[in-house]
């Protein structure tokens, strides 16, 4: 099953995938990156400053070194004085070991970037299974990382063999210098052999961070039922969200029935189509549409008016022109407004002729072009 599983993960990772794994600690590393960025800057460092260092370190060695008898059998003075003397040491030293420390910690994130998490630092009680561990030792990554290492000292015992050849003339001469330029000279020899040893360490990076990247993409693959399962869990599944927009169509629905008494007219088809509308002179510019439907929420709609003396109004093309253009809560269109004039002021002198008790007026004969 696991094999058939890692056949079908053929899709690239989503960004949600990527981010939990970040938040696991499960990011790409390149250990030959950091070993080459320490040993390049470590190395630089000591060529650089390393005679410089060197002679500070002899003149402070000489300073600690020369005391009276006195001063050599007072522990009083002698704990102070070497605790001087290791942090002028200490001191001297910072420059190489800061630059090591920032090459450290800044060439991880140059690949992966910055990444704490709490799930990494915990502890994993299956890699204490020695039958996992035996897996691991014999799985393609362990042999990847063999190769890697065997390439590795290979690439350095070749490249040191070199520098040590051409340099062994002044190796030699060392023995023949005065002891301090001699210190000062071998750490420059150091640091330019690091660079040189460096310079194949990088060769070897320039390998792995590609084959990194490559295989922190290919473990990060997902097949496409888990891509649908993230969708479900994120966005929630096609039922529950059919379920949800049924529930909203249905409150809003209840909430336009709500509005239907308030209405002056509503205007419909006379069956398929019915649109209420309400117009208040003192805070409106024009009618609005509080209501509209089609079929069975049109027949409720009349319904609705039917029951609480709502005026209704048969005019087909205009029915149909407001359920199609105006949406509910918006104003109808200027085009419409000698229409909907028209049949407004009819419904208010239909309402002053049936409390005076007068014959209605006459029907108006609305046209609107569909």
């Amino acid at each position: 099953m696991a094999e058939n599983d890692a056949q079908e993960r053929t899709e690239q990772a989503t960004p949600k995938r990527l981010e939990d794994a970040r938040r696991k600690g499960q990011i790409p590393r390149s250990r030959e990156l950091t070993t080459a960025a320490v040993t390049l800057v470590g190395g630089a460092a000591l060529y650089l400053l390393g005679a410089q260092i060197t002679g500070q370190m002899a003149e402070m060695m000489r300073r600690s070194l020369a005391l009276s008898r006195d001063e050599a059998t007072d522990a009083s003075f002698m704990l102070p004085a070497l605790a001087h003397a290791a942090a002028d040491g200490l001191w001297l030293s910072a420059p190489v070991l800061l630059a090591v420390t920032l090459a450290a910690i800044i060439a991880p994130l140059a690949l992966g970037g910055w990444s704490f998490s709490g799930q990494a630092m915990a502890p994993q009680f299956s890699r204490m299974n020695p039958i996992e561990g035996v897996k691991r030792m014999f799985a393609m990554r362990s042999l990847v990382e063999l190769t890697k290492a065997m390439a590795k000292f290979g690439v350095v015992a070749i490249i040191a063999t070199i520098v040590l050849w051409n340099d062994m003339p002044a190796l030699m001469a060392l023995g023949r210098e005065p002891l301090e330029q001699a210190i000062g000279h071998a750490v420059q020899l150091s640091g330019k052999a690091l660079l040189v040893i460096s310079a194949g360490l990088l060769i070897i990076a320039g390998i792995d961070v590609p084959y990194q990247l490559w295989q922190y993409a290919k473990q990060m693959r997902m097949s496409r039922e888990e891509i649908r399962e993230e969708y479900k869990e994120s966005e929630g599944s096609p039922e529950v969200k059919g379920r949800i927009r049924q529930m909203q169509q249905q409150l809003a629905r209840q909430r336009m029935m709500q509005e239907v008494p308030k209405a002056d007219v509503v205007v419909v088809n006379p069956t398929h189509f019915a649109v209420a509308l309400k117009y208040d002179e003192k805070r409106m510019r024009a009618p609005i549409v509080v209501a509209k439907g089609v079929d069975v929420i049109a027949a409720k709609i009349r319904e609705v008016a039917g029951e609480h003396a709502v005026p209704i109004f048969e005019a087909p093309p205009l029915a149909r022109v407001l359920y199609r253009n105006v949406d509910i809560g918006d104003e109808i269109p200027s085009a419409l407004y000698v229409a909907v004039a028209q049949i407004l002021t009819y419904v208010f002198q239909l309402r002053v002729a049936k409390r005076a008790g007068h014959q209605p007026p006459p029907k108006p004969d609305v046209e609107v072009q569909e």
